[in-house]
């Protein structure tokens, strides 16, 4: 009978993406993330030798990646589309996990990091932020819309969307990302010089 392969080094990141976005960074060991991979521990510290906070930091680059690429893609329609793709991507893991999953870079980004130590992880998380915001604002500005307000309402849109998927979580409700979605919609719609 042959042996079953090893995890690969991706379903070990996308696992621990996963169990960070339900229970926080904190309250996942590095037993836990492999277990919650369903690969060996001996495994994860092989393609993590530094440990937590290594699978921790590719967990986070992972998911803000998947983010990106699927903005990226939607953006090529329009600022809208885009926005609107963004919002059904954290509407769908909410709803499809029960609300028990949210964000993973939110859940890095909200955590204190370890004393006296730069966490990578952190750093992760504020450039996967600062990714989906710059996405944002090209689609807007190459819409016309200035760079200033462009700049403001990608932050706008990412804090607000990543806000409304923890409200969600808390609410066990679609509601908030909704209601945000409208708004944004409207704003992103006035600067576009649209009605909704």
């Amino acid at each position: 009978m042959a042996k079953p392969s090893a995890p690969s080094r991706e379903r070990i990141v996308a696992g621990a993406a996963d169990l960070i976005s339900r229970r926080g960074l904190n309250a996942a060991s590095i037993r836990e993330l492999a277990k919650h991979a369903k690969a060996p521990l001996g495994s994860t510290y092989h393609y993590f030798p530094e440990g937590k906070q290594q699978v921790a930091t590719e967990a986070v680059r992972y998911a803000g990646g998947a983010v990106a690429r699927v903005l990226r893609k939607e953006l090529e329609a329009g600022p809208v589309a885009g926005l609107r793709a963004f919002l059904a991507l954290w509407r769908g893991i909410v709803v499809d996990s029960d609300f028990r999953a949210g964000c993973p870079v939110l859940a890095v980004a909200v955590e204190e990091p370890p004393v006296d130590e730069a966490s990578p992880a952190l750093a992760a998380a504020a450039e996967a932020f600062e990714d989906w915001e710059r996405l944002l604002a090209d689609a807007l500005r190459a819409e016309g819309v200035s760079p200033e307000q462009a700049a403001g309402l990608a932050t706008l849109a990412v804090a607000a969307v990543e806000g409304a998927t923890a409200m969600c979580r808390a609410r066990r409700s679609a509601e908030p990302l909704d209601r945000v979605g409208e708004q944004l919609e409207a704003a992103i719609e006035g600067a576009l010089g649209r009605t909704a």
